[in-house]
């Protein structure tokens, strides 16, 4: 017997993607094939949220929202209500803490996460350049950088790399080798702009068996042999050591909490 698909309402006066991903990351704790999600963007009247929510409420679903319009809010809330389906505030518990503590007052306008200010620039130049210096490519730049990540291959150097430069973050990487010397940038740099990345030898020694797999090269080739890999992570550890930056080892972690470290670290 196949089962009914669930359904997760968006609902902003935006662009939705701050409850789209709120309502993804909720997901993955659950088993949920079938949920699927529909967003509703750019919400402006209220007989939009009615009509939206007339068929949550048909479909047995739910709403989660982004509303800073007052007007809009209300409306969910009454309908909400009205037709018993659970709408859920994503921002609106935040904003009245905001309010209640600081003593301050919301802007009330949509689509400020995605304003074009000075910040969304910061983003595009630091994603520019991640791309730019990614894997070694460009060792003169890497002085420019506010930070430069070092480590063996597959210790997640470049989705770091990216993740921090959608934080407004310019971050360059440079692949350690055995046989390929450190460019002299390295040791121009103060240690605090370097982040040396690090790796259980038998967690690595899975993940390159498993590249190994997805690119098509022979299994026991040299790059994923146990003996390789200890002396790669060996020759990293002594360079880390005499550059004297932090070194972490992100065995089973997740890039947002490698990330959060390195951004403790950069506080």
């Amino acid at each position: 017997m196949t089962q009914t698909p669930h359904t997760i309402y968006i609902c902003s006066d935006a662009v939705g993607e701050t409850a789209e991903a709120v309502v993804r990351a909720t997901m993955r704790q659950f088993d949920a094939h079938q949920v699927k999600i529909k967003r509703f963007s750019q919400i402006k009247l209220e007989d939009e949220i009615r009509q939206l929510m007339e068929e949550a409420a048909r479909d047995g679903g739910f709403v989660a929202y982004t509303l800073v319009q007052p007007e809009l809010r209300e409306m969910m809330r009454e309908e909400s209500i009205r037709l018993s389906v659970r709408a859920v505030d994503i921002m609106g518990p935040v904003m009245q803490a905001f309010i209640d503590t600081f003593n301050d007052s919301p802007k009330s306008k949509p689509g400020l996460l995605h304003e074009m200010d000075d910040d969304y620039f910061r983003r595009v130049e630091a994603i520019e350049y991640a791309v730019k210096c990614d894997d070694g490519r460009d060792t003169h730049a890497l002085l420019q950088a506010q930070l430069v990540l070092l480590g063996v291959s597959r210790t997640s150097k470049t989705p770091l790399s990216i993740f921090l430069a959608h934080k407004g973050i310019k971050v360059g990487n440079f692949p350690l080798v055995p046989e390929v010397k450190a460019p002299k940038e390295l040791f121009k740099l103060p240690p605090q702009r370097i982040i040396g990345l690090t790796m259980d030898a038998e967690q690595l020694l899975k993940i390159r068996t498993e590249r190994l797999k997805a690119v098509g090269l022979p299994y026991g080739a040299k790059y994923a042999t146990l003996q390789r890999i200890i002396e790669e992570l060996e020759y990293a550890h002594g360079l880390m050591k005499q550059l004297g930056c932090p070194v972490i080892n992100v065995t089973d972690k997740a890039i947002e909490e490698t990330a959060g470290i390195i951004m403790g670290y950069m506080a």
